[in-house]
């Protein structure tokens, strides 16, 4: 798992790339976290397009990043995500805290 972070106060973007899961995910946290509180951007956008595998690490990822976010009440958007992640996403409930856009709903 590789996560590419770029942004500014505006729009961080995170590009992950590979699997998310309980034994990589926290590295990814860490990273993510950092640059959010340094930044403190009013969208931070994940993209999912080159994630592979996701396990329930990758709802807590999203989870925590939304928990950060909002305390300066800033928005998150998960995008490109593969069809099967947005539907495990979904019923998890993560379209009440993001905007979830899949890979064939941008094409």
């Amino acid at each position: 798992m590789s996560a590419i972070i770029d942004g500014n106060s505006e729009r961080m973007t995170v590009w992950l790339d590979g699997e998310i899961d309980h034994h990589n995910a926290g590295g990814i946290r860490v990273r993510i976290d950092e640059t959010l509180i340094r930044l403190r951007p009013k969208l931070l956008s994940l993209d999912f397009s080159a994630v592979t595998f996701m396990d329930s690490s990758g709802i807590g990822l999203i989870m925590g990043r939304y928990k950060n976010i909002q305390s300066w009440s800033g928005k998150l958007e998960v995008i490109n995500v593969p069809r099967s992640m947005s539907k495990v996403m979904r019923l998890a409930g993560l379209e009440r805290i993001a905007t979830i856009r899949n890979m064939e709903e941008i094409k």
